[in-house]
């Protein structure tokens, strides 16, 4: 037994290696249903010839080296000799009847990350093994299950019922599980005993490139087992430490963490049930006991939320997940509740539990040490938590983006002089910010609304370089009665990807007395275009309005 075995991981690997033709097939019973669901009271004869394309031979086929070579397929193919890597020639002069697809990377991604979200019930520890396979570390956690073996029995049971082909196999390391799934299913490999259980795998279940795997044949190593008898410093002096390193993993003599889709949260409570809950108020009930679990023990090490996850797990696989971010640490279970609570009614999605959730877990995924505040004499105190319960509550019905405040910035530049930050997590900053000061019975130099893009307009001007005259804005003309500028702005050239014009800004009011704040885009016979030796007339944009 390895030095480290004593606090070795255990990991699960799933390998699905028919996914892609899994995933058609699952697609076609679905519309199959519908369309059944849609035409009852039909004749039975089409009914069978709707269900007979299911029953066909089925492959998906991908372009390899300028060839279209089988890529999965079926058992109903595989009775006819069909294996994965077959010319899709060949594969139709053994077989002329079977259903051919194209294959479709990104839909087979999907379909595994889902899969990966389900398998999130079991443990929060799940990683992606591609093209077809996962990793669960399933450290600590098996006996929840009824141990290793029932535990691996039931996830390869529900995925297989789901229309899924899986190979299943733990192991301490996850190159050794992974190796098994290739080519044993179903075993479980206690510590220490990784090597015995891979020696008599060949070579190609490491999963190294296959030139290595190649190179590794012509060198007489076909098995597992031969290349573990070389000395280390042969192999990695003809094949590259890498592949040294992969080796020591499968025989269990070195290890290496996976790496998980999701962090894991600092905190996690969940609720599994019996029988599946489809109700609101069993559904909220529970939520409201997982807060009050949650906030217990953060308690206990003087913490509070800032974000938190309530996960729902139906039983046909469909995971929901709804986040709430919070501007202060919340050590209260009623107001986890509260902003769930909004959080669920505002949803454009209502919250679906099909046939019912079997699992509803919380999770603070963002944590932050409490700090205790006077709140008996201080009423600036009350008065902030108040505005931040507030802005919490708004933003979990509308969204925590569409609830700003706005802050300024060291820039002469119009549209980059104030940002609209998240007031969740700027209020402090907002409650602070010193703005320029107005100069008093002066009209403001900037106006009440800016546009976020200007519009161009057209513009007659006395001069070329003067105020203008007359123009006209979203097919409206305004005569020019009064004009205050130009307040000359120049671009941040070291900021700009590229050459900027510079702006020369003018307040006018027109006949009806509206103000406008609009701006020459370009110095006239300076940084303005020539054309024939004459420069080209600027352009014109109304960038705000102002009271």
């Amino acid at each position: 037994m390895s030095a480290f075995s004593e606090n070795r991981r255990r990991i699960l690997s799933l390998w699905l290696p028919r996914l892609p033709i899994d995933r058609i097939k699952r697609q076609l019973q679905h519309l199959k249903t519908l369309s059944d669901e849609a035409v009852i009271g039909s004749r039975e004869d089409d009914a069978s010839n709707r269900a007979k394309p299911l029953d066909e031979p089925s492959l998906v086929v991908a372009r390899q080296n300028n060839m279209l070579r089988i890529l999965a397929l079926d058992d109903a193919a595989a009775q006819f000799g069909l294996t994965v890597g077959l010319p899709l020639a060949n594969a139709r002069a053994i077989c002329p009847q079977v259903a051919v697809y194209d294959a479709d990377e990104a839909a087979d991604a999907d379909a595994l990350n889902a899969i990966t979200e389900w398998c999130d019930r079991f443990t929060p520890l799940v990683a992606l093994d591609p093209p077809h396979g996962l990793f669960l570390d399933i450290t600590g956690c098996a006996h929840l299950f009824g141990g290793e073996a029932a535990m691996m029995k039931l996830v390869c049971g529900i995925l297989t019922v789901q229309g899924f082909a899986v190979s299943g196999a733990i192991a301490g390391t996850a190159v050794c599980a992974r190796a098994l799934t290739r080519y044993v299913h179903g075993r479980i490999v206690r510590d220490g005993e990784e090597a015995d259980a891979v020696r008599p795998l060949p070579v190609s279940a490491l999963g190294a490139d296959m030139t290595l795997v190649t190179g590794l044949r012509r060198a007489g190593l076909k098995t597992i087992g031969d290349v573990a008898e070389r000395g280390r410093h042969e192999i990695t002096a003809r094949f590259g430490a890498p592949f040294t390193a992969l080796l020591e993993q499968a025989l269990g003599e070195r290890d290496a963490p996976i790496s998980p889709r999701k962090p894991l949260p600092d905190y996690i409570v969940e609720k599994r049930f019996a029988e599946p809950v489809v109700t609101e108020a069993l559904i909220s009930a529970t939520l409201s006991g997982l807060a009050g679990t949650l906030i217990t023990a953060m308690a206990k090490q003087g913490k509070g939320a800032r974000r938190l996850e309530a996960c729902f797990f139906r039983t046909d696989g469909a995971v929901r997940t709804i986040t709430v971010d919070t501007g202060q640490v919340v050590i209260k279970a009623d107001v986890i509740d509260r902003l769930f609570r909004e959080r669920l009614g505002a949803l454009s999605d209502p919250l679906d539990p099909g046939f019912g959730f079997d699992l509803i877990r919380l999770s603070a995924s963002r944590t932050e040490i409490v700090v205790q505040h006077q709140r008996d004499l201080d009423a600036n105190v009350h008065d902030n938590d108040e505005l931040a319960a507030l802005i919490d509550r708004i933003a979990a019905r509308l969204g925590g983006k569409r609830v700003v405040v706005h802050l300024p910035q060291d820039t002469h530049i119009p549209e980059r002089a104030v940002w609209a930050a998240p007031a969740q997590h700027h209020l402090a900053a907002a409650a602070q910010a010193i703005w320029p000061a107005r100069v008093e019975s002066e009209p403001p130099l900037r106006p009440l609304r800016l546009f976020d893009r200007p519009e161009q307009i057209k513009v007659i001007a006395q001069v070329p370089d003067g105020p203008p005259a007359r123009f006209v804005w979203r097919r409206a003309t305004h005569a020019v009665v009064r004009a205050e500028g130009p307040e000359r702005v120049a671009m941040e050239w070291w900021r700009a990807g590229s050459a900027v014009l510079t702006r020369d800004y003018f307040r006018v009011e027109d006949e009806e007395g509206l103000r406008f704040w609009l701006y020459r885009d370009g110095l006239y016979d300076r940084e303005i275009e020539q054309k024939e030796g004459k420069p080209v007339p600027p352009n014109w944009f109304m960038h705000g309005l102002f009271a």
